[in-house]
């Protein structure tokens, strides 16, 4: 017998009618729904377009149709029908064909819908013609919008169940605001709707996307107190920079729809826990209402690849072989469905199921957390949409052609063969599913691979996949790009992105696309036809384009570095102002939330400084320059003082500051300090720097000049690291509070501390700055190689200028010698790279080849041992 694991109950009982939607009058003139112009209508008003829906679809229970839409009418229709008994139909407005496609398989006694700007309720038949189940309450799609007629039966205990449970784990009060912009067809949007008029919350209708200016404009207005996406909505997030997004009333986001990335989890948690707002994933099934697990909080950071605990008064088992720990999940609780409905008999039928087989693998942590290790079912999950690859595969395959689907969870991989071009596949998928062309790679086969059994080979076509479909093409121009991105063969001048059927799943890869070829897009660009776009192109390819000022600050640093080290002219600081570049850069991308740990990130970028720096002072340094020795080799010099060349005491200290960072990280209390408070962290960490920074001072001691030393230095590294955190005014306001304070008659030199001056201003106020375009290349190349420039210098401007070279030609030639290194260095890592990632795919693929050779092995060892029964239902 399979082992189980189990976390506690609750019987459920069935219901006529939802409660909540009967009492919303309860809640008086407290504001119900909410637009960007403030409210539109309050609990007392509602309840009357709730009650005059509701004299229109009658009193007798009938089944009806709603096509929803993000509107009050839309929403009082299926408060209406859910509050009163009328089983509802729940099908997405904007696409006619699926709900087409539902009327004429349940033939509702009414359907409701938007024509000509008007809502309408029309009754298709003069008495119910549907024998109706008591209990019976939502019916809802559970594959997307695969056009299939196999429907979620719920019933009203589970929606009342699941929107109870839901507003008791997130804490929803009577005074939050919730923003609903999901689609109120699909069950997360739809649960969105019931926990928050559970508890008399405000719902903000919109149907604007995060990436639009308007939508945060909104937010700000109504004073919303709560987010809601999938993942592709964080995409456009991370897309629009809401981490600097300012929502002063956001009180927790809510994050479902599919599996965000543990990375990505624990960057939303920690942003929540330095803005004030609490971050939960959580995860669910149609066939479970919305919810069947959440992830508290306060565990994200830790355990961001859980799915957490069951929701208030539900229960998980595990299906497991002996001495396994992975196994089918299965949910037990009031909202789990009462069972399928595929046509208009099944409506009648009550319970078939108790309990919820996901069809997901996963083990439960040493904390009692439920963790998805896979999926045991032929299901995606794709921006939020449930897609069947059997029923894909059905519709797709034609007489003479041969088509198999597989994929992941950011990419549909379907192969074809025989008489199927990718062509006649990608028009027909057009009518089976809304997904967006880019997240869809279609493979032409002579023949489908296939097993020894027989069967189709799917992990062979999935390790045929290009990898690219979700990836940005390559597009010498706007016209391109659309063709590449939309999968579009044929596009017009005149034609804009939404003429094409861009929406907000392809705004992404289309925005970065634009971004390389005309630079930062105009606002209102998705409107824009291609030939405005293309007439945009012509200006920064003649003047500027936007860089970001790390980039121009590096590159220009260099240059002083060396010109000034050269005596081509004087301007000295460029060092200074780097460490704060490298703290910045160290906060955003070393302290990046990543599945390994980041100490071991930030011993990887130090070894990256280091190992370079130390074969060269080795090898080319310490034979022929007398002057350096092996203090300098070993990066120590500016703390020894053992060698006389102090020219490498930037490295040195770069590198011990990263070594005590990595050090201090590797601490787990310390790590969760950290991420507890990463505003507060390396703001405590610069207040001990700026003490330490005095220790360093005394010139006369053991310490040489306090700007070389790491003592003395620190600061500036911890200053960057501050500034990238600083996301409200008077952060900033910190910052350049310190370096006020700390610059003047720190180098005795004014000219130098205005160099640093502007510099720390620069990084902290402006984040892009206009450059020829021309120079960006150059720019980049010499901010990318700036260590090996910095390094290598020294070794050959004495000996070019001891031969009468002018100052000018030396910098160049030592700016170009250093860049020459970086490129060859940067061709050896990618080389060595990709041979060690082509050996571990082949090694991966050989291992799951030899697993799905194996499991059939199994599969045909054990079919002898069936029952007669149960070879009939097989072969059946």
């Amino acid at each position: 017998m399979p082992s189980t694991t189990t976390i506690s109950a609750m019987p459920a009982t069935e219901h006529r009618g939802v409660p909540f939607a009967r009492e919303l009058r309860a809640f008086g003139d407290a504001p119900a729904i909410l637009g960007a112009d403030g409210p539109v209508l309050s609990y007392s008003e509602l309840a009357d377009r709730v009650d005059s829906a509701a004299a229109r679809l009658g009193s007798a229970p009938r089944l009806v149709l709603i096509a929803m839409t993000p509107t009050v009418d839309a929403l009082a229709t299926y408060l209406a029908a859910l509050g009163n008994g009328h089983p509802a139909i729940l099908a997405p407005a904007d696409d006619p064909a699926m709900v087409e496609r539902l009327r004429s398989a349940y033939s509702p006694d009414v359907i409701c819908s938007a024509r000509h700007e008007h809502w309408s309720i029309d009754h298709l038949t003069r008495s119910p013609a549907h024998e109706l189940h008591p209990g019976l309450a939502l019916l809802l799609s559970t594959s997307g919008s695969t056009g299939s007629p196999k429907l979620v039966r719920l019933s009203a205990a589970s929606v009342t169940a699941n929107a109870e449970a839901i507003a008791d784990y997130l804490g929803i009060r009577s005074t939050d605001r919730a923003v609903a912009s999901l689609p109120l067809h699909y069950c997360y949007g739809l649960s969105i709707v019931n926990s928050n008029l559970a508890r008399g919350a405000a719902l903000v209708l919109s149907d604007q996307s995060v990436a639009e200016p308007g939508f945060w404009q909104m937010v700000r207005a109504v004073r919303a107190t709560s987010l809601h996406g999938v993942p592709h909505t964080f995409d456009l997030l991370d897309r629009g920079g809401f981490d600097s997004t300012d929502a002063p009333d956001l009180r927790y986001i809510t994050q479902a729809g599919g599996r965000l990335a543990p990375e990505r989890v624990r960057r939303y948690a920690r942003m929540g826990a330095a803005n004030g707002w609490r971050f939960y994933v959580m995860y669910g099934q149609t066939e479970a209402t919305a919810r069947m697990a959440y992830l508290p909080p306060e565990l994200a950071e830790e355990h961001p690849e859980c799915v957490g605990i069951p929701v208030p008064g539900g229960s998980f088992r595990i299906d497991a072989g002996p001495g396994e720990q992975s196994g089918e999940l299965v949910y037990s609780g009031p909202n789990v469905m009462m069972g399928y409905a595929e046509s208009p008999r099944d409506l009648a039928r009550g319970r078939d199921i108790h309990e919820l087989r996901t069809g997901d693998l996963a083990m439960r942590t040493e904390e009692g957390l439920i963790r998805i290790t896979g999926r045991a079912s032929r299901f995606l999950k794709l921006y939020g949409l449930r897609v069947d690859l059997d029923r894909i595969e059905q519709q797709l395959t034609a007489p003479g052609a041969d088509v198999a689907c597989t994929g992941d969870d950011t990419t549909l991989v379907i192969a074809c063969s025989g008489s199927t071009s990718p062509q006649v596949v990608r028009e027909e998928l057009r009518s089976i599913i809304s997904l967006p062309a880019a997240a869809i790679d279609i493979q032409e086969w002579d023949q489908l691979p296939r097993l020894a059994s027989g069967k189709v080979d799917y992990p062979a076509i999935r390790a045929a996949s290009s990898g690219t479909a979700g990836a940005l093409p390559e597009a010498a121009s706007v016209a391109d790009l659309y063709r590449r991105v939309l999968r579009v063969e044929q596009v017009r001048d005149d034609q804009s992105f939404v003429d094409l059927g861009g929406d907000s799943l392809s705004y992404v890869s289309t925005s970065i696309g634009l971004e390389r070829i005309i630079g930062t897009p105009p606002r209102g660009w998705p409107t824009m036809s291609i030939s405005e776009l293309e007439a945009q192109a012509t200006r920064p390819r003649r003047f500027l384009q936007m860089v970001e000022t790390n980039v121009v600050l590096r590159a220009l640093a260099i240059i002083a570095i060396v010109g000034s080290h050269i005596g081509a002219f004087k301007l000295v600081g460029g060092a200074h102002i780097l460490l704060v570049i490298a703290g910045w850069s160290f906060a955003r991308f070393a302290l990046a939330p990543a599945a390994d740990s980041p100490a071991g990130r930030i011993l990887r970028s130090a070894t990256r400084i280091a190992i370079p720096t130390m074969l060269w002072l080795l090898l080319a340094r310490v034979p022929f320059a007398g002057d350096v020795g092996w203090s300098n080799v070993l990066l120590i010099n500016n703390i020894t003082l053992v060698s006389e060349s102090w020219g490498y005491w930037f490295v040195e200290a770069l590198v011990q500051l990263l070594l005590v960072v990595a050090i201090l990280l590797a601490l787990p209390p310390v790590r969760a300090l950290e991420a507890r408070f990463p505003l507060g962290f390396p703001t405590v960490l610069l207040a001990l720097s700026l003490v330490a920074h005095f220790l360093a001072q005394d010139r006369a001691s053991k310490f040489p000049e306090h700007e070389m030393h790491t003592l003395g230095v620190a600061w500036f590294f911890l200053l960057g690291w501050v500034a990238f955190r600083a996301s409200r005014w008077w952060h900033t306001a910190l910052v350049l509070a310190v370096a006020a304070a700390m610059l003047p008659g720190y180098f005795g030199n004014p000219s130098r501390e205005l160099a640093v001056a502007v510099g720390i201003l620069a990084v902290v106020l402006v984040h892009r700055l206009p450059v020829p375009r021309l120079l960006v290349p150059v720019l980049g190349l010499l901010a990318s190689a700036s260590l090996y420039i910095y390094v290598t210098h020294y070794a050959f401007y004495p000996e070019m200028l001891r031969h009468g070279l002018p100052a000018p030609a030396v910098v160049l030639a030592c700016l170009a010698i250093g860049a020459t290194l970086w490129l060859l260095s940067e061709e050896l890592h990618h080389r060595v790279g990709r041979a060690i990632a082509l050996r571990r795919r082949d090694r991966e693929e050989g291992e799951q080849s030899h697993h799905e050779h194996q499991h059939q092995a199994d599969d045909a060892a054990a079919r002898p041992i069936e029952q007669p029964g149960e070879q009939a239902e097989q072969r059946g």
